[in-house]
């Protein structure tokens, strides 16, 4: 088994010989993340401080959780139907 080892030397960067390409998967991961944490955090943080300040314990802070979940859930499907029809 014989090695090209005039690549190692050079410096320049490495010809690509195939393999997996990360930069898509990495792209739609960190946005499908973002959908998920963004909107349920912001709606639990609102929701806490706005039933704080009304005296609605739970009514708003639950309310407004259950919104942010079904809206990163819409997001993502959303996301997801854009990716699968570039690819």
């Amino acid at each position: 088994m014989v090695e090209n080892k005039s690549n190692f030397n050079s410096k320049g960067p490495l010809p690509r010989q195939g393999g997996v390409n990360w930069k898509p998967a990495m792209q739609i991961m960190s946005e499908i993340s973002t959908w998920i944490v963004v909107p349920i955090v912001m709606a639990l943080i609102f929701g806490k401080m706005l039933d704080t300040r009304f005296g609605t314990k739970p009514i708003i802070f639950l309310s407004l959780a259950a919104i942010a979940f079904l809206f990163s859930c819409f997001k993502i499907v959303r996301v997801v139907k854009n990716y699968m029809k570039k690819n």
